[in-house]
């Protein structure tokens, strides 16, 4: 996904920034839920009702339970290891971008050995095989509306690998917490086995409940560990088809790989678009039928269902 430019310069987007920092500032978390009650009784009713609000099975509970109370919930292997061979197979010849430099697109074949993480274009995640399928389907579409309240929004749909690569770690594999709408959730899927060697996500139980700074910031290892309990870091350990949900409000981080690259899907659900990407819809050209409200962000008109 692509930033939109948020500050006076080139390609400034004002009603972007407008719109993004009113949620920053918002800080005290009684004033946001009353917020979230009012936005998601106004998607509500623009809307109509929507049937991933329905009953949910006991396992679908007790994740939405896990996720209010800890801000992490397991949820499983939703994919199974011939859809992640499917996957990889797939996405072999597809070219990365490079997260940290500037430098020309690349196969993960052709990966020079300072990449530590690189991300897939929007349009080679969207034709990936399972990828659309997992986004919306019924579990994951049904846990993210009972989040929110009212149907939710596909706001950033990602792969990307990590890599060990010695020396100081990428920005991305420091604690921090997101800003990305007034409420969200965020499910990562892993795609390769991941154990403490291949860079597990750590999450600060609870964080998501606490105030964040207006001003967000990285926490260093030490802070962390000094401010709270080894029990209070929720690490994130599966394999391949493993995938949880996690409030990225809280405190987390994906730590840098140490011995074997991992390659990770995220999908972003949100009660609103995330006035922090430029979005670029993408042509669907497959079997799903979609939600066009859902998908609208990633999918272009045309390519879903109403």
């Amino acid at each position: 996904m692509e930033y939109a430019q948020l500050k006076p310069g080139r390609r400034f987007a004002p009603l972007q920034s407008l719109l993004y920092y009113s949620q920053r500032i918002v800080t005290y978390p009684s004033l946001r839920r009353l917020v979230v009650h009012a936005l998601s009784g106004a998607v509500r009713l623009s809307q109509g009702a929507c049937r991933e609000l329905s009953a949910a099975t006991p396992a679908e509970e007790a994740a939405l339970i896990d996720l209010h109370r800890s801000g992490y919930a397991p949820l499983g292997n939703l994919l199974d290891g011939p859809q992640c061979d499917e996957i990889c197979a797939w996405l072999d010849n597809k070219l990365l971008t490079d997260r940290d430099h500037e430098r020309p697109g690349f196969t993960l074949a052709q990966r020079a050995a300072d990449v530590r993480v690189a991300d897939y274009h929007l349009r080679d995640v969207i034709a990936c095989p399972h990828i659309l399928a997992l986004a919306n389907s019924p579990p994951l579409l049904g846990l993210a509306a009972r989040y929110m309240g009212c149907k939710p929004t596909i706001s950033a749909l990602g792969l990307r690998w990590s890599f060990p690569v010695p020396g100081a770690d990428s920005a991305l594999q420091a604690f921090h917490r997101d800003s990305e709408d007034w409420r969200y959730l965020k499910v990562l899927v892993y795609l390769t086995d991941v154990d403490d060697g291949a860079g597990p996500h750590v999450y600060l139980h609870g964080s998501h409940l606490t105030q964040a700074p207006m001003r967000l910031r990285f926490y260093s290892d030490s802070e962390i560990s000094g401010a709270h309990s080894a029990e209070m870091l929720l690490t994130a350990i599966g394999t391949r088809g493993f995938c949880f949900a996690v409030d990225t409000a809280g405190i987390h981080k994906g730590t840098a790989p140490v011995l074997q690259p991992r390659l990770m899907l995220q999908i972003q659900y949100s009660l609103l678009p995330s006035y922090a990407y430029r979005y670029a819809p993408e042509r669907y050209q497959g079997p799903l039928l979609l939600d066009s409200y859902v998908n609208r962000l990633i999918v272009r008109p045309g390519a879903s269902r109403g």
